[in-house]
């Protein structure tokens, strides 16, 4: 039976869409591959530009390694790539933005590329062949960067700066926990469906104060460490188990022999401490606060009450994964509205709100209480201009002492310190659950399924999005503004 459950789980993210084909895996190997042949070409350029000796220019070298989703083997057919650019010592951050960004905008199949500098990883974002790649840099003290590189191999890993360091973590954390984890296929399945069941029920999205990805498959990972020879049904009503009851702010550790963790005292007032796996005293960014922390603690409770007896006649795991129910859970919710007066200005602008939103968060929690910061984003197809709406939910019971003007006041004066583009608007109001527009009310299950498509918000085209009916929060197209019938209008 408890087989069974495995399988009908493993069937049912085959069914949403999120495991990709054969023929899609073989794409994007050979999309990596030609990533890397334009990477390598701008180190030569480079070091022809210096100038080096000859014989140095014929030897020098960079590569790509993958992290994120695609590194841990995780990624859906729509999913985005996270790539780090590795060079050698001579190449700088400033060839990185200059020479490697020309030669990319110069490749017809790079479309929507720009630099994004004034953040702790400083990246290039564009879309190639299809695909959305975020790519940061590090420079390495070497002539020659192999294209297999063991970035465990304390030889590659001298005099990286500060910068470098943040961007090289991530492929590190992504390495060490495929090498810690005892059956990689049965943790990688493991960490598909407890990203699905997290983005369902409202708790994924760092920035709004939830789990990341390196938060769930660090958590995944010590699960599977903990019971090797269970089989994926037991490893998720074990997962659920164990984090439901698990003694916060006591951190999660991968056990690792190669390192002696040492206690960060600072890192253990965080509500949900977690340490990346290549370091003794590192531990994992976290926006967690008290109203995201308990959340997260009641679905963990919630899942593990589902899942405690899998061999239930009746157990289904629809019910484990059915979408949080906002509109039914809260009578009233903070609209949060964006807009900007050019469809183009308007992806800056959301990114920056997003990375403040902790602090919106927290003035909330200090007026009202508890929140509720659903991640998901949405639009009004009956506004002209370019814009995105959130809805977050309200502890009952409080609304009205929220001075909603101080909120948006104090707000404003951290957004407004710091942003390089164009300013857009920002308006803050309280709504009933029954204002909230139908496009939003995401809690509704349909008897007829469809695939799910993990897919970033264009926010260069006018489009109308078509949500996944049993989980409207996920796109699965888009329609033109005559619409469907079948389709009505949903958010973003």
């Amino acid at each position: 039976m408890k087989e069974e459950r495995s399988l009908s789980l493993l069937q049912l993210m085959v069914n949403e869409g999120l495991v990709p084909s054969p023929e899609e895996e073989e794409n994007r190997k050979t999309f990596i591959e030609k990533l890397k042949q334009i990477v390598v070409a701008w180190v030569k350029r480079v070091a022809w530009q210096r100038p080096l000796p000859k014989q140095d220019i014929a030897v020098s070298s960079a590569t790509l390694l993958t992290y994120g989703s695609y590194g841990l083997g995780v990624h859906g057919s729509e999913s985005d790539i996270d790539a780090l650019c590795v060079g050698p010592y001579f190449a700088t951050m400033d060839d990185f933005f200059i020479v490697l960004y020309n030669m990319l905008k110069s490749r017809p199949e790079v479309s929507e590329i720009y630099c994004v500098k004034d953040v702790k990883v400083p990246l290039m974002r564009f879309v190639f062949d299809g695909i959305l790649i975020d790519l940061p840099f590090v420079q390495l003290k070497v002539l020659v960067v192999p294209e297999n590189l063991d970035i465990l191999n304390p030889v590659f890993l001298r005099d990286i700066d500060e910068t470098g360091w943040k961007s090289l973590s991530r492929v590190l954390a992504n390495t060490q926990i495929c090498r810690l984890v005892p059956d990689l296929k049965k943790f990688q399945s493991m960490l598909r469906c407890v990203k699905f069941w997290a983005k369902r029920r409202g708790v994924y999205g760092n920035l709004n104060g939830f789990l990341g990805g390196i938060h769930l498959a660090i958590l995944a990972a010590f699960v599977c460490q903990c019971d090797p020879f269970v089989g994926l049904s037991a490893l998720i009503s074990h997962f659920f188990k164990k984090f439901a009851f698990w003694p916060w702010p006591r951190p999660v550790e991968l056990q690792d022999e190669t390192l002696h963790p040492t206690l960060n005292p600072t890192e253990t007032r965080l509500y949900m401490p977690i340490r990346l796996p290549f370091s003794s005293y590192e531990y994992c960014h976290s926006n967690i606060t008290k109203s995201t922390f308990y959340k997260i603690r009641t679905e963990f409770l919630r899942g593990h009450n589902l899942t405690k007896d899998l061999l239930k006649f009746d157990f289904d795991w629809h019910n484990v994964l059915e979408p949080f129910p906002y509109t039914k859970k809260y009578a009233w919710f903070l609209k949060i509205f964006l807009s900007a007066s050019k469809q183009d200005e308007l992806g800056d602008w959301v990114g920056w709100i997003k990375s403040r939103f902790c602090c919106l968060l927290f003035k909330l929690e200090e007026v009202q209480g508890l929140c509720d910061p659903n991640p998901t984003e949405y639009i009004d197809v009956n506004i002209a201009d370019p814009h995105v709406i959130f809805y977050w939910g309200l502890q009952a019971g409080k609304t009205n002492a929220i001075d909603i003007k101080s909120v948006k006041d104090v707000f404003w004066r951290n957004i407004s310190t710091g942003y390089q583009g164009p300013f857009g608007k920002i308006e803050l109001s309280i709504v009933k659950a029954s204002q909230v527009p139908k496009s939003a009310q995401f809690d509704t299950l349909s008897q007829k399924r469809k695939k799910a498509c993990w897919k970033m918000m264009d926010y260069h085209q006018r489009r109308i999005p078509i949500y996944l009916q049993h989980v409207p929060q996920y796109i699965v197209g888009y329609v033109s503004t005559n619409g469907d019938p079948e389709y009505p209008s949903a958010g973003v």
